[in-house]
């Protein structure tokens, strides 16, 4: 079986890490579709984006969402993040106005989607939002997942901020435990920075938490 391949866009200004994740090498999930030329990009790489996912719903993840929507693509999220992505997402607090987009689909912790031969588990992981969520991305529904895509609850060596509205600490720490308890070595892609490990996460992690 093929293993799926992950391309990451760095931020260009003030946007988050986008990925573009595919199995067959021709059609592919945009995760945090940050950049307004998300899809040129995957165009430039023979990709087809069938979808995108939002791991929040903040402004530096969700700025190109208005340019894919416009040739067809639907965003999804979690359920409860729904509101906070297209409507108070802080692109104008933070003088980054995010054109407008709706949600199409949604979905809620626990969830499977089954997407262009991949299977996604939804893992509900409040904390930065309230409902910011992580996506465990096999290439089969038999199969372990094979990466993890963790937004803004999980960095190289860091977490994410609880300061902002929906934020809460206690509930990221309780997101955290979650990702710990993931059997195995992951890698993991962050919404911002390097991408890492779970074990290398981990090892700190488990300090932390204590």
């Amino acid at each position: 079986m093929s293993a799926i391949q992950v391309h990451k866009l760095p931020p260009k200004g003030f946007a988050a890490n986008c990925y573009l994740v595919t199995l067959d090498g021709e059609n592919a999930i945009a995760i945090d579709p940050a950049r307004s030329d998300v899809f040129d990009r995957a165009q430039e790489m023979g990709l087809k984006i069938g979808c995108a996912l939002l791991t929040h719903g903040h402004f530096d993840h969700v700025g190109g969402a208005a340019a894919l929507q416009s040739v067809g693509v639907e965003i999804g999220c979690l359920q409860s993040e729904r509101s906070l992505a297209m409507h108070h997402n802080l692109g104008e607090r933070f003088s980054c106005p995010v054109p407008p987009f709706s949600v199409d689909f949604t979905f809620e912790d626990g969830d499977k989607l089954e997407l262009f031969g991949m299977s996604v588990s939804v893992m509900g992981t409040p904390g930065h939002t309230a409902g910011s969520c992580c996506y465990l991305i096999s290439p089969s529904p038999s199969l372990p997942g094979c990466a993890l895509f963790s937004g803004d609850t999980l960095f190289v060596g860091d977490v994410g901020r609880t300061d902002l509205p929906t934020g809460d600490r206690a509930q990221l720490r309780e997101s955290l435990r979650k990702l710990c308890s993931l059997e195995g070595d992951l890698p993991v892609y962050p919404g911002h920075g390097e991408n890492t490990t779970l074990a290398a996460e981990r090892r700190w992690l488990v300090r932390f938490l204590r």
